[in-house]
C-alpha cells in the first residue's frame, strides 16, 4: 500500500534559518515532528499551543544540554504545514512562552493565513 504524499511545507519569516541554528540532535527531533505533520500524523512531542485554539497551532518542545528549543506550526490552513516560529527559550523559569514570542507567532499566523488565501485564489482560478 502506498503512503500518502507529504503535504507541502512553508517556512514563515526566519523560522527555517532559526531551526537550522539548533543543535543537530534537536534539528533531527524537530525535523521528524514536522515530517510527521506533513504525513498527517502528530509527533508525541507535539502539543497544542495555549491561546491558539481555533487556529490549531502546535508546539514541539525538545530539551538538549540544559536548553529548551521550540517549534510552532499549524496544519489547519489548506493542505500545507506552515512553520511559524522556531526559537531557543532563554528564560530558565517556568514553561510559559514569552509574550514577545506569542506576539510573533500571532503575526506570523496572520501571514500564513494571507498566503493560504492567495493560494486558494490561484487554485480557484485554475479550476475554472
Amino acid at each position: 500500500m502506498d503512503s500518502p504524499a507529504p503535504k507541502g511545507i512553508f517556512w514563515i519569516a526566519s523560522s527555517l534559518g532559526d531551526l537550522r541554528g539548533f543543535p543537530d540532535d534537536v534539528r533531527d527531533v524537530m525535523g521528524f515532528a514536522l515530517y510527521e505533520a506533513q504525513l498527517g500524523s502528530k509527533h508525541p512531542a507535539a502539543k497544542p499551543l495555549v491561546g491558539f485554539r481555533g487556529a490549531g497551532v502546535l508546539e514541539v518542545v525538545d530539551d538538549y544540554d540544559g536548553d529548551t528549543y521550540r517549534v510552532m506550526y499549524t496544519v489547519r490552513l489548506g493542505d500545507c504545514v506552515y512553520v511559524l516560529h522556531a526559537f531557543q527559550k532563554k528564560s530558565k523559569k517556568g514553561t510559559e512562552t514569552p509574550k514577545h514570542d506569542m506576539d510573533l507567532i500571532r503575526q506570523r499566523l496572520g501571514i500564513a493565513q494571507q498566503l493560504q488565501a492567495e493560494r486558494d485564489k490561484v487554485e480557484k482560478g485554475k479550476s475554472k
